[in-house]
């Protein structure tokens, strides 16, 4: 651990061991309710859209867990968790600008000749939607193992698409504790499909 810690570094490195050597869910809690605020305004600063701030922060919040057993001190904790952070919304930027390719758009051939770039087909493909039928299948038999709040809470997010407040109303639950509950069902359920060698975009 460097000597040019904070306390505040030190604390999270202390919680970072509990959370690794005991499994330790308090600590790991503790961590969540330190950097859940910053790391949500670091992503909408990049994303500029709160839902989707909002997925981002605790998918975010799910790999540095998940990982957490690979962090080194030789970096404070909160350097880390912010990394992970960042390239989880490069990444996911990257994706949406590959799905938004502009009709109007100009390349050359080997010609010099200007020609319209190939648009992606939107139209549906059969394969491509027997393969999601599959992954949403596959999904929902892994989400009656959870807890039958943590399925109720998937369902409405996932497959009804509703927002945060609108589960909240659904569910009477305090908006806060909607979004600390969804991520720790995403938690688990990424943790079960990942025993199952499965992925899933969710």
């Amino acid at each position: 651990m460097s000597e040019n810690f904070s306390q505040r570094a030190k604390d999270d490195l202390a919680l970072v061991r509990r959370a690794v050597d005991n499994n330790d869910q308090q600590a790991i809690t503790s961590l969540h309710h330190r950097y859940k605020d910053s790391v949500y305004f670091l992503v909408l600063k990049m994303v500029h859209n709160r839902d989707d701030a909002e997925d981002m922060t605790a998918e975010s919040f799910s790999k540095a867990f998940t990982n957490l057993h690979k962090y080194s001190s030789d970096f404070a904790f909160s350097t880390w968790l912010y990394k992970i952070a960042s390239n989880n919304c490069i990444d996911f930027l990257r994706k949406k600008r590959l799905n938004a390719v502009s009709l109007d758009a100009q390349s050359e051939n080997e010609d010099g000749d200007h020609v319209g770039m190939s648009i992606k087909d939107n139209t549906p493909d059969p394969e491509h939607g027997f393969i999601k039928e599959q992954r949403a299948k596959m999904i929902r038999e892994v989400m009656q193992t959870l807890k039958a709040n943590y399925r109720e809470l998937l369902e409405l997010r996932y497959f009804q698409e509703k927002s945060y407040e609108e589960i909240e109303q659904h569910t009477g639950l305090p908006l806060g504790t909607v979004k600390a509950q969804l991520f720790r069902a995403k938690e688990a359920l990424y943790n079960e499909l990942k025993k199952r060698g499965a992925q899933a975009n969710y």
